[in-house]
């Protein structure tokens, strides 16, 4: 019975990402950090800015506005509770900022009854997976930065546990005169050091490779990024036996043509994740208000209903900004039956300090 459940426990983790999620250890670690990253359709690592939640995904992107940043996000992900907490800090020691920041994520599956073959209850269950990061980033040259982020991994699933470690390793162009940045990132690069069954063997990790570039327009408070993921694998198209055609033998080749094409097409967009944010406030200063929205084709394709309409695959959100304060929420739709509501806030401490140092003078 028990590990029926931890079986049931594995699927809810594998959930949000559709079919791929199936083939890799640790899923949650795919998962968006941030109520901003859920509304742009579940990636962001074009984008550098105050941001300290970004370099989770994109440790390239860690720079000295985000020194002295604390970030808190939290998310009801279709049942299972998940969260994120980091503080970013800058070493001017060096020639150029040297950027660090520490985090946990956390995702816990709450507590299920255990009952064994005759129905009765034998106890409770709990289930989390944590993952403690340590990054740092650094600007190379006026348009070059790097970085990386060390994630240490420790996953329990009722009796059963297992632990690892993952590295992401990003670089990063940025063009601020042109509102352009482009990015490479290796993610989830890593092995479990323990498994979850005695001599078990050993799984792999969801690595993915991504690039991603985006554009800020110079007469529009708009910026667009297009993220392209899972590069490392052409096809990532789950055929279900289900929705085959039984009289396929009786299609002709012009149709059968089409459809091999449609395929080819869907399987390129399932690899492209859109999305943009409208951003108002003054010139050379932090947004004062963040409009976002994005759409995932994977998602879309992998979980959206063929007799419902739904907004599987699209997200939306909206952050404000108040005094030192930043606050964001987003949504972003799965399925039908249950989407993820992300809220999160972010606060700089060295502006409340010089403040306060302020107010004593």
């Amino acid at each position: 019975m028990k590990l029926i459940i931890v079986v049931l426990f594995c699927l809810l983790a594998q959930f949000g990402h559709g079919q791929i999620g199936g083939n890799s250890t640790y899923d949650f670690l795919r998962l968006s950090n941030s109520a901003r990253i859920t509304s742009l359709g579940g990636s962001l690592i074009t984008v550098r800015d105050g941001d300290l939640s970004l370099a989770y995904h994109n440790p390239a992107a860690l720079n000295p506005a985000m020194h002295r940043r604390l970030v808190f996000s939290q998310s009801t992900h279709m049942g299972p509770t998940h969260g994120y907490v980091a503080y970013g800090h800058c070493i001017d020691q060096f020639k150029k900022p040297f950027m660090v920041h520490g985090g946990l994520q956390y995702i816990s599956y709450g507590e299920f009854e255990n009952k064994d073959l005759s129905g009765m209850s034998t106890g409770t269950t709990s289930a989390a997976e944590y993952a403690l990061n340590l990054g740092a980033g650094y600007q190379m040259s006026r348009f070059l930065s790097v970085g990386a982020n060390m994630k240490t991994i420790l996953s329990y699933l009722g009796d059963y546990n297992s632990t690892g470690m993952a590295f992401d390793a990003a670089l990063m162009f940025a063009d601020t005169a042109k509102h352009i940045n482009l990015t490479f990132a290796l993610k989830n690069m890593g092995t479990q050091f323990s498994t979850y069954a005695r001599n078990g063997n050993m799984e792999p990790l969801p690595f993915d490779m991504q690039i991603g570039v985006s554009h800020k327009l110079k007469y529009i408070p708009l910026r667009f990024s297009v993220i392209m993921h899972n590069l490392h694998r052409w096809g990532i198209v789950y055929d279900d036996p289900n929705n085959q055609d039984d009289q396929a033998i009786f299609t002709d080749n012009n149709q059968s043509q089409n459809n091999t094409a449609v395929k080819v097409v869907d399987d390129i967009f399932r690899h492209f994740i859109f999305n943009l944010e409208l951003l108002f406030g003054k010139k050379g200063k932090p947004e004062i208000l963040r409009l976002a929205a994005g759409y995932n084709h994977m998602r879309r394709g992998e979980l959206s209903s063929s007799s419902v309409n739904d907004l599987a695959g699209f997200s939306f959100g909206i952050g404000i900004r108040v005094k030192q304060f930043q606050i964001d929420y987003g949504f972003g739709s799965y399925h039908f039956a249950g989407a993820a509501h992300h809220f999160g806030i972010s606060v700089n401490l060295d502006e409340i300090l010089k403040g306060a140092y302020r107010k004593k003078k």
